[in-house]
């Protein structure tokens, strides 16, 4: 079943075509890994489907379950289902993370039509899921991601992921800046999340991250299109061979 569909994309940010028609079909229950040099427009993308208006869309269409991704607002988006784990995740301060995620949670619950989460229910839901991604609990006390370490970034976001259940999850490069421990944990909570019913867009320059999160799908992004697509291995090639053989057979029409 076809969870998010992306039909001939194309967008611009102040006047430069990023994005020159990117054709992708994401099934539910599948992950799809995106690579490419940087500039090809891997974070573009990303940025597109979670609705940052900085972005541009002149041409195509996107489908999240079968609706108009793009007639959406960024806030609709992500209670629609649509979740956006960023390279570098935003501080917020005066803002608790706990008031935030509670809020968060409480927000998509009422566009599915459920109750929402008391204290006490929401701080049961916490002690369930925080072990997924070795998250110290008293980081939900402060400010969101204010002081945090860049390991601490990003279990918090896949902790964010782990209490929203989205259906779809676009991870922007959520490698960067980590060690190999701290790699490994969020990898560890992103397969813990993996099921038949929800879908993943995993955006990253090295195969490294590839190792823990094995993906269905290898795209690699190439000046604004998708120029070779293919199983895990594609990516234990590109770590072989680099890109330039790819961009060079794009450039030819190869």
């Amino acid at each position: 079943m076809s969870l998010l569909e992306i039909r001939n994309l194309h967008a611009t940010v102040e006047g430069v075509e990023i994005l020159k028609g990117i054709d992708l079909t994401i099934e539910a229950g599948s992950v799809h890994s995106i690579m490419g040099p940087n500039g090809s427009g891997k974070s573009t993308l990303a940025k597109v489907l979670a609705g940052d208006e900085v972005y541009e869309v002149t041409e195509g269409a996107v489908l999240l379950d079968g609706e108009d991704l793009l007639e959406m607002e960024a806030d609709e988006r992500a209670r629609s289902g649509i979740f956006m784990a960023f390279q570098y995740p935003v501080e917020i301060p005066g803002v608790s993370t706990k008031y935030f995620l509670r809020a968060a949670v409480n927000a998509v619950r009422s566009h599915r039509g459920l109750d929402p989460l008391d204290a006490v229910g929401f701080l049961k839901m916490v002690k369930e899921r925080a072990p997924m991604v070795d998250l110290d609990p008293t980081l939900l006390d402060r400010s969101v991601n204010e002081g945090f370490s860049g390991g601490e970034k990003k279990r918090a976001e896949v902790f964010q992921m782990a209490m929203l259940e989205p259906s779809m999850c676009v991870l922007d490069e959520t490698d960067s800046g980590l060690d190999i421990d701290a790699l490994k944990v969020v990898a560890d909570g992103v397969n813990a999340l993996r099921s038949p019913d929800r879908g993943f867009v995993v955006i990253t320059h090295y195969q490294r991250l590839l190792e823990y999160i094995v993906p269905d799908h290898v795209h690699v992004l190439v000046d604004g299109r998708i120029a070779r697509s293919g199983g895990k291995e594609l990516a234990f090639e590109l770590e072989e061979k680099g890109y330039s053989w790819i961009e060079q057979g794009s450039a030819c029409g190869c």
